[in-house]
């Protein structure tokens, strides 16, 4: 299972390549790794059924206790099935439905490659914590999916609603499966299963699990996002939403309905919102035009009805609950195809101009025919099995709740019925609609008619094998729960019962409301419209946002000083209230281990001081700078030589950022504080000082447990193969940290980029200028004119090692002597950086140190000849590199797994090489390779924007001052 779901990983990071070689055909090949996982599925349904189904388990974060748990029960295997087989078919779909041209093909395939690994992943984990990464991920991928046409608003409105809605689900969810797994002490669906528990902390935990799945599903009061949703292509909405996304949330109700249906709350919420779902679902079905409208009300109803079976707690009514879900995966991916074929052949899915297509398309009319039969429960197809069997199990029940959920089932049924009939009727009838132009038809490929065909065929060979060959592999999930006094089995014929006249009954009902559907369109027309319930997320989001407005324009008014002073107060205010309370004081205060200490620390404390009376903007920077530098002087006298080395490093990356971006402004500081305002920022500032000099000394008196770094000395040559302590923590022993980091890192140097680079046409014109110097490492630089505006022009035929005063640089900008230095100095300073970066996990150094010292010999070359020395020294592109470096780590991270061990396990290998002895190589070595790109990337990425992208903007408004004297 851990190594299918790899597989669609891996298929969906090469989707958007495969569509650019191969264009729309690539689909097919993408279809392959659910078509090997449903033939995989398959060939254990023998384990499946019986004692010992398949698992797997792989330590992921073991000190969270967090592992790659997946356990395949009959339930899961279903679950797979679906997922996988409908969703392979669905992808074969999308080889003819989309055209090579498509805008976002290759992402969108992708996405559905993902979506289809990460629902694999949703049905078969074992681990509630995992389980919510997977339906986390489900929530990102359909708002990628739904919001495909990025440029229709109503695509991106409906993507943004299906998001909040969903994701405020699983935020709920979230912390029911810390309250389940916190009070039962395991975080193991099946031990959870095995051993529920009891008491309000369960109870409230299992509400917030059924909030997700109700989000999840579209159930009341969130099934608004699901008819929303219809904005997504028609193959999204056949996956997604008939037989994988909705789904989910009705597995986590069918998943645990074993362990909490007897929680009082579980029977209220489960058959209320699924019988009300399913009315409103259905009933809204037969008001609408738009087929696949019709079809998402119609889905939002039968996610009610096989919520309410698969949620009642009972061994029948879990088996036709089942059953139902099949059915359903069936009959609906198959009836949105349809309207998507139709849709791509006629141009509409209005049925007010659809008129006789059963003549034009009868392959297409028999396959919407057999679904619908299924739909609306009719034999000999499997939806009718399903009908039937949950007839069967409501009738068995003793309770007023019981007969009003088979009342409320029975008349969801009949206006299923009847929305069936209408879908049919209204697409392939003769009806002729008054007042509409007919839509035109074109013949569609293949395909688009072969898929639903064989999703509508299934629905009828399921049906007469559903008592032989599907029951045998869903009782094992029905077995939860003890035999009834009156068992359900699944069957085409049980004899003339109350369930068969029920049946009866619905289909009576049903044929009368679709033969007086005039009557009842007037009727549901003059009735008062209910309370719309997307009306009030509109509402609620507007309000949302109000109150968002009013408290930052109460809080943070564009005064950077009432910004700050508000955080330093609470920073001050809260701990500073702990600390007068009384806390434990350290019985021994060590102030210093050598005299050099405290010098230093006082030339610290001097330069603070001269930097709060500082006035003039460079004069501050500086002082703050020797701050810095003797911290790290600080972290050098207490034997810290790499935390030493980084400080100094960053604090000069610092400095020259701050010179960067204090050219744009004046030097001075522009306001002039009174005496009053001056003494109250010294005492917040000493008070803040005091309050965390505070906490620091209390912190380590009051330690409970031993120290975090304790025992890594001796441990680290065995764990990380390596003896720089510092470095095994990075990139072995809390590498995940630093996985996490590099993630911000990347988060922030896009950020960056983007408040400098407003404009699409600034970006275009830097890949331009990089083109260029490509060139220019062969012809010669650019004049200087040309190399700023990105321009083509003519370049010399000779390449020289310095450019002459009328290339590249502005003359009076040019120091000579420094771009001589700066040209013999830069290669060291690259090959030092290379050497930090390979003797890090032993010697002062690693990826981190190394990309600074890299990224300062880019700054090195920027400031000896700007944007062109810059783009000479690293002609690409810093996204290339952030990109690269957190996939490198990333890969280095997931490899071990491929090999059955846990993720960022370290292998320590001594390679004798001849001449030089044995190398000591440890492949973690990989992961500080990334570390090092991201962090030249994000040097080049500030260069780009704060250097040469400020450079153009300084000289644009020079010229424009020239012609404005002029």
């Amino acid at each position: 299972m851990i190594a299918l779901i790899v597989a669609h990983a891996v298929a969906a990071f090469l989707a958007p390549t495969a569509v650019r070689l191969w264009g729309s055909k690539a689909f097919l090949a993408l279809a392959t790794v659910p078509t090997a996982t449903a033939v995989w599925a398959g060939l254990q349904a023998s384990r499946v059924a019986g004692t010992d189904p398949p698992a797997e388990t792989l330590e992921w974060v073991p000190s969270l206790h967090i592992e790659l748990a997946f356990r395949m029960d009959s339930l899961s295997w279903l679950m797979t099935m679906i997922v996988s087989s409908v969703g392979a078919l669905i992808l074969i779909y999308c080889a003819h439905y989309f055209h090579d041209k498509s805008s976002g093909l290759g992402g969108f395939a992708g996405y559905m490659t993902a979506f289809a690994g990460v629902m694999l992943g949703l049905v078969t984990t074992d681990d509630l914590l995992m389980l919510y990464v997977f339906w986390e991920l489900t929530s990102v991928l359909s708002y990628l999916l739904i919001g495909f046409n990025s440029h229709s608003a109503t695509s991106r409105g409906a993507a943004k609603q299906a998001l909040i809605v969903t994701t405020f689900g699983g935020l709920a969810m979230l912390v029911g499966i810390v309250l389940l797994g916190e009070t039962q002490d395991t975080y193991r669906i099946s031990e959870l299963i095995e051993d529920p528990g009891s008491g309000p902390v369960i109870t409230a935990g299992v509400v917030l699990l059924l909030i997700g799945a109700v989000s999840k599903s579209a159930l009341l009061p969130f099934h608004f996002w699901l008819p929303g949703a219809m904005a997504a292509p028609t193959p999204v909405s056949a996956y997604l939403h008939a037989a994988a996304m909705v789904k989910a949330g009705v597995y986590l109700v069918a998943r645990f309905a074993p362990g909490y249906a007897d929680v009082p709350a579980w029977q209220g919420i489960v058959l209320a919102l699924g019988g009300g779902t399913m009315l409103l679902g259905s009933y809204r079905a037969l008001r609408q035009h738009d087929l696949k409208l019709l079809l998402a009300y119609g889905t939002v109803s039968q996610l009610g009805f096989i919520t309410i079976m698969v949620g009642s707690g009972t061994r029948e009514a879990a088996l036709a609950g089942l059953t139902l879900l099949m059915a359903h995966a069936l009959f609906k991916s198959s009836l949105f195809l349809v309207v998507g074929t139709i849709d791509h052949a006629t141009g509409t899915r209005d049925i007010r101009r659809l008129s006789g297509l059963a003549r034009k398309a009868p392959v297409l009319a028999v396959t919407a025919t057999l679904a619908s039969m299924s739909m609306a429960g009719l034999p000999p197809l499997e939806g009718f099995v399903g009908k039937e069997a949950a007839f069967g199990a409501l009738l068995n029940g003793e309770t007023t709740l019981d007969r009003v959920t088979l009342a409320v089932v029975v008349a969801g049924s009949m206006l299923t019925f009847a929305y069936s009939a209408r879908f049919v009727w209204g697409t392939f009838g003769n009806e002729v609609k008054a007042g509409t132009e007919p839509a035109t038809w074109h013949r569609p490929e293949v395909l688009l008619v072969a898929v639903p065909a064989l999703l509508g065929l299934a629905g009828l060979v399921f049906g007469p094998l559903a008592g032989p060959v599907v029951e045998p592999f869903l009782a094992p999930y029905a077995e939860y729960w003890p035999e009834g006094e009156h068992p359900v089995h699944l069957g085409l014929w049980h004899g003339v019962n109350a369930a068969f006249l029920l049946t009866l009954l619905t289909w009576l009902v049903g044929v009368l409301l679709f033969l007086g559907r005039k009557p009842v369109a007037k009727f549901q027309a003059a009735l008062p419209r209910p309370l719309d319930a997307g009306a009030l997320y509109q509402l609620l989001m507007r309000g949302i946002d109000r109150l968002a407005l009013e408290v930052t324009g109460a809080f943070a008014r564009g005064s950077l000083p009432s910004l700050l002073g508000t955080i330093l107060v609470m920073l001050a205010l809260l701990p500073g209230i702990q600390l007068l309370r009384g806390v434990t004081w350290p019985t021994e205060v060590r102030l210093w281990d050598n005299p050099a200490q405290p010098a230093v620390a006082g030339l610290i404390l001097l330069a603070s001081l001269a930097a709060t009376r500082a006035r003039r903007r460079y004069r501050a920077i500086f002082l703050l700078g020797v701050t810095g530098y003797g911290t790290a002087m600080m972290f050098l006298l207490h034997g810290a030589p790499d935390l030493a080395l980084t400080q100094v490093l960053v604090e000069t990356v610092s400095l020259v950022v701050f010179v960067l971006v204090l050219r744009r402004l004046s030097g001075k500081f522009p306001d002039d504080p009174s005496v009053l305002t001056r003494r109250l920022r010294a005492l917040l500032g000493l008070g803040v000082g005091v309050v965390v000099a505070g906490v620091a000394l209390t912190a380590s008196a009051v330690r409970i447990h031993p120290p975090s770094g304790e025992g890594l000395v001796e441990s680290a040559p065995d764990y990380g193969g390596g003896s720089n302590i510092v470095n095994v923590i990075l990139v072995d022993t809390r590498a995940w940290d630093t996985m996490g980091e590099l993630s911000v890192v990347l988060a922030a140097a896009t950020g960056v980029a983007s408040l400098v680079f407003l404009r699409g046409e600034a970006v275009a014109r830097v890949r331009k200028q990089i083109r260029a110097s490509w060139r220019s490492r062969t012809e010669g630089p650019l004049p200087y004119a040309t190399a700023r505006t990105g321009e083509e022009a003519p370049a010399p035929q000779h390449r020289r090692w310095l450019a002459t005063d009328a290339e590249a640089v502005a003359p009076e900008r040019r120091s000579t002597i420094f771009e001589v230095v700066t040209r013999l100095v830069f290669h060291t300073i690259v090959i030092w950086s290379a050497y930090l970066l390979f003797s890090g996990h032993n010697n002062p150094g690693g990826g981190f140190a190394a990309g600074l010292v890299c990224g300062l010999a880019l700054a090195l070359r920027y400031l000896a000849g700007r944007g062109y020395e810059l783009r000479v020294a690293a002609p690409v592109m810093p996204g290339l590199l952030l990109g690269s470096g957190l996939f490198i780590a990333a890969a280095s991270a997931m490899t071990p797994m491929l090999f059955g061990e846990a993720a960022l396990t370290s292998w320590v290998f001594d390679v004798p090489i001849p001449f030089i002895g044995d190398v000591h190589l440890v492949t973690s070595v990989f992961f500080d390779v990334g570390v090092y790109l991201v962090v030249v990337g994000l040097m080049l990425d500030i260069l780009r924007s704060l250097g040469s992208a400020l450079d153009d903007q300084i000289a644009a408004d020079e010229e424009s001052r020239e012609e404005e004297t002029v």
